[in-house]
């Protein structure tokens, strides 16, 4: 899934490909991928963008109309630049193509969203505070206004485990499943723990990994062209996905804990005293 990283990469780099440009059409494909039908997607046609922003995970495209194209790329859609847009109006299958936009130059992007679970979603609006997703975000962990003593009081109270709480984007914008692994890791810190027991030493620890993970993460992805940035995170990861292989850090073999939709990655040196995670939706917490 996209995250922050990700999405302020492309952020960027639509800002320089897109901005200035007058949008010729906008060709949904897949018919899963309209979640708002007013005002229609044809109200940005002939509009020019004037701005690209990110709000969490998801991505802003506003214009000189007024109207605000959307998207949240959910866990396998992508956003694919294309130089020139093959000619002729797409066709709807089964293939990943779910929405076109084409661009008065000839050039584009196309949405793509890979295997059946259809969660790509791309809405029109006035306002992005319109889309229920944005409106009920937490604050942005890069925010320059995001201080330990704001990180500090979301935490205080929160009686879930860490893994769950840093995801949780009502709570904090941005991080999903890989990035939440890599701020624990880099913590030295169970993600099973419960984020209320922290103490101010551990608090000043998770809030430097959290911003230090994102912040390294996002320099590493400045630049990088929209198609590069999937396996550019991948490369940058040093526990997420690589169940199996040693710690970066400590040598150790990194373990798994499946759910039945996802499964996170930790090392039990660094972050659990050398005890295994019980693979089990209900594990026991370690302290």
């Amino acid at each position: 899934m996209p995250e922050l990283p990700e999405v302020e990469a492309l952020t960027d780099f639509l800002t320089e490909h897109l901005v200035g440009l007058r949008i010729v059409r906008v060709l949904p494909v897949a018919v899963s991928v309209l979640k708002t039908y007013d005002p229609p997607v044809t109200a940005v046609e002939g509009a020019r963008v004037t701005a690209v922003r990110r709000y969490g995970k998801f991505l802003d495209i506003g214009t000189d109309t007024g109207p605000h194209l959307v998207t949240h790329l959910a866990r396998a859609g992508w956003l694919h630049w294309r130089d020139r847009l093959p000619d002729g109006p797409p066709k709807p299958g089964k293939g990943p193509l779910a929405l076109r936009v084409a661009l008065e130059t000839g050039e584009g992007f196309d949405l793509t969203e890979a295997g059946t679970q259809k969660r790509l979603a791309v809405y029109v609006v006035h306002d992005p505070r319109e889309v229920e997703g944005i409106a009920r975000l937490g604050p942005d962990p890069l925010a320059d206004d995001f201080d330990e003593d704001r990180f500090a009081a979301l935490l205080a109270g929160e009686r879930r485990q860490l893994k769950g709480a840093l995801r949780d984007q009502s709570l904090l914008a941005g991080v999903g499943n890989a990035y939440s692994d890599e701020v624990l890791h880099a913590a030295r810190m169970s993600p099973f723990k419960l984020a209320a027991s922290l103490t101010p030493e551990e608090t000043h620890r998770l809030y430097e990994a959290l911003r230090g993970t994102l912040t390294e993460a996002v320099q590493r992805s400045r630049g990088v062209a929209a198609g590069r940035l999937k396996s550019e995170k991948r490369g940058g990861l040093r526990v997420h996905g690589r169940t199996g292989e040693p710690c970066p850090v400590c040598g150790d073999t990194i373990r798994e804990v499946s759910f039945s939709d996802s499964s996170l990655q930790y090392c039990p040196t660094c972050q659990t005293g050398g005890k295994p995670l019980a693979d089990r939706r209900l594990s026991r917490l370690l302290k």
